[in-house]
C-alpha cells in the first residue's frame, strides 16, 4: 500500500481503494470536470446549429475536435483546469477558460469563443453533469454489482430449495421453512428494489440564473429558448428536461434515487444480519483459507466478517444517502450553496454501497450448508407441529383445538414420542390421524420448496 493510501482520511481511498476502482472515473472530481466539459461542448455545438445569424455552423472537423475534448478528457486536462481554478476560485469558470484556451489554435472556433458557456449559469452545467455522473454510475457499476448479488442469491435459493430449516419468530422455534425459501424472499424484495433504482428519471435544466431564460431572451428575444434547452437536455445529453426550476435543479430526482438505493441497502442489511445469525446457529459453516486469522488470540475462530463489513458499510451508505435525500431538495430562496459541498459526496455514498455489495458477495461465496446441524435443530423442535395438529383438529370439529395444544406444548419440551402419543389419542378420521403421525418437523414446510424454485 502506498504512502498516499496509508494517509487517506477515507478508507474508500485507502484500505478499500482497489475494490472501488470502477467508480473513480464516474463519480470523482475528475469525473465532474469531464462531464462539465461534455455539457459545455454540447451546448456550444447546439448553439452553432440553431440557425442564429451571428453564429455560423461549425465545420465537421471543428465539431469533431470539440467532442474529442470530452471523449479524450484526461487527468492532465483535469489538472490544467484545477490550475486555472486556483486563479479564478471558481470551478465552472475554470472549465470555461480551459475550453476557450483549447479553441485558440483553431481559427474557425476561436472567433466563436465567447459563445462557450453562453447565457449559462454554473448550475446549468453542474446539474446536467451530476445527472450524467449518476446515470453512468448507476448503469455501469451500481446495478451490475447488485445484479451479481441477486444472481448469487437466486442460485443459492434454487440449490437449497428443499433443505428444511427451523424458522425462528421472535427468536423462538416456529413453523419450518427451507433455506432456499428464505433466500428467495430476499431475491423477490431485491428485484422490486432494483427496478425502483433503475427507473428513477434523472431530471436536468439549462434555463439560466433563476430558471427564466432572462439572459437568453436579452440576447435573442425571438428565439424559442425553452424548446432549444429541452432538445439539448433530452436529445444531446439523454436526460429528462425539467421546465420549472430556480437557479438549481431542485434535486427531487436525486432524492428519489438515493431513497431507492437506501431501501435496497436496508434489505441487504436484513440479509447480512440473518446470515450472521445462521452462522452462529451452525446452519452455515464458512470456507477457510490458509494463513487467514479469525482472532488474534483464539485460533479456532472463523468470524463472519464479510457479513459484518457489509452491514457496517450499508449503514454508512444509508446515513449519507438519507442526508442527501433530505437536504438536497432544500434551497433558500432561489439559490444557496449548501447543496454544492454535499453533492461532492455522491461518490462516497455509492462507494460504501458498492463496497458492501462486494463484502456480501465474498461472504456468500464462503458459505457451506451444514445439513446435519439443520436436521438436528428440527428434530429437537417437535413442538412446531402443534400448529398443524390444531389446524386439522379445527377442520374436523374437535373442540378447543388451540387450547388443547397450548396446554400440551407451551413451556415444556416436546419429543417425537410425546407428540405422536397426543396425535394417536385424537378423535380424528383414521387417514387424517395417520397423515399427522407421518408428519415431522423436516417435512412440515408447506410450499416453501416450490416457492424457492419459482423465484
Amino acid at each position: 500500500m502506498s504512502s498516499s493510501t496509508l494517509s487517506a482520511l477515507s478508507p474508500l481511498d485507502g484500505r478499500y481503494a482497489p475494490r472501488l476502482a470502477a467508480l473513480r472515473p464516474l463519480l470523482s472530481e475528475y469525473a465532474l470536470m469531464h462531464r462539465r466539459v461534455q455539457v459545455e461542448v454540447e451546448w456550444f455545438i447546439a448553439l452553432t446549429e440553431a440557425g442564429l445569424a451571428e453564429l455560423a455552423p461549425l465545420a465537421a472537423d471543428d465539431r469533431d475536435f470539440l467532442r474529442a475534448l470530452a471523449s479524450g478528457f484526461s487527468e492532465a486536462d483535469a489538472q490544467a483546469i484545477k490550475d486555472i481554478e486556483r486563479r479564478t476560485n471558481h470551478d465552472v469558470k475554470a472549465v470555461e477558460y480551459w475550453l476557450k484556451a483549447q479553441l485558440s489554435g483553431r481559427p474557425g472556433l476561436a472567433r466563436s469563443g465567447e459563445f462557450m458557456h453562453f447565457a449559462c449559469t454554473s448550475e446549468d452545467i453542474n446539474n446536467t453533469s451530476h445527472a450524467l455522473m449518476l446515470g453512468a454510475a448507476r448503469a455501469e457499476v451500481l446495478l451490475p454489482t447488485l445484479d451479481q448479488v441477486i444472481g448469487t442469491l437466486t442460485n443459492l435459493a434454487h440449490a437449497q430449495a428443499e433443505v428444511p430449516m427451523l424458522s425462528r419468530t421472535h427468536g423462538q422455534t416456529a413453523s419450518p421453512t427451507t433455506v432456499g425459501k428464505e433466500l428467495a424472499n430476499v431475491v423477490a424484495r431485491l428485484r422490486t428494489a432494483r427496478a425502483r433504482i433503475a427507473e428513477v428519471p434523472l431530471p436536468a435544466k439549462m434555463n439560466g440564473a433563476v430558471g427564466n431564460y432572462n439572459a437568453h431572451l436579452a440576447a435573442w428575444p425571438d428565439f424559442d429558448w425553452e424548446a432549444f434547452s429541452r432538445r439539448v437536455v433530452e436529445e444531446r445529453l439523454g436526460l429528462v428536461f425539467n421546465p420549472y426550476t430556480i437557479q438549481i435543479e431542485p434535486h427531487d430526482g436525486m432524492a428519489e434515487l438515493f431513497d431507492a438505493m437506501a431501501r435496497c441497502n436496508t434489505i441487504l442489511v436484513d440479509l447480512a444480519r440473518d446470515v450472521w445469525g445462521y452462522i452462529s446457529l451452525g446452519y452455515f459453516r464458512q470456507k477457510t483459507r490458509a494463513g487467514e486469522v479469525g482472532s488474534s488470540t483464539m485460533p479456532h475462530k472463523v468470524n463472519p466478517i464479510d457479513f459484518e463489513n457489509a452491514e457496517g458499510n450499508y449503514g454508512l451508505a444509508n446515513a449519507l444517502l438519507a442526508h442527501m435525500s433530505h437536504k438536497l431538495p432544500l434551497s433558500r430562496w432561489q439559490r444557496d450553496l449548501t447543496d454544492s459541498t454535499v453533492l461532492r459526496n455522491m461518490g462516497v455514498a455509492f462507494g460504501y454501497t458498492v463496497l458492501a455489495h462486494d463484502s456480501l458477495l465474498k461472504g456468500l461465496g464462503k458459505l457451506q450448508l451444514d445439513e446435519a446441524a439443520l436436521a438436528a435443530d428440527l428434530d429437537g423442535a417437535w413442538e412446531v407441529l402443534a400448529e398443524a395438529v390444531q389446524t386439522v383438529m379445527r377442520r374436523h370439529g374437535v373442540p378447543e383445538p388451540y387450547e388443547q395444544l397450548k396446554a400440551f406444548t407451551r413451556g415444556q419440551p416436546i419429543t417425537r414420542e410425546l407428540m405422536q402419543r397426543f396425535i394417536a389419542d385424537l378423535p380424528l378420521p383414521g387417514p387424517e390421524r395417520q397423515r399427522l403421525l407421518a408428519l415431522t418437523p423436516s417435512t412440515y414446510t408447506g410450499l416453501a420448496a416450490s416457492l424457492a424454485r419459482r423465484v
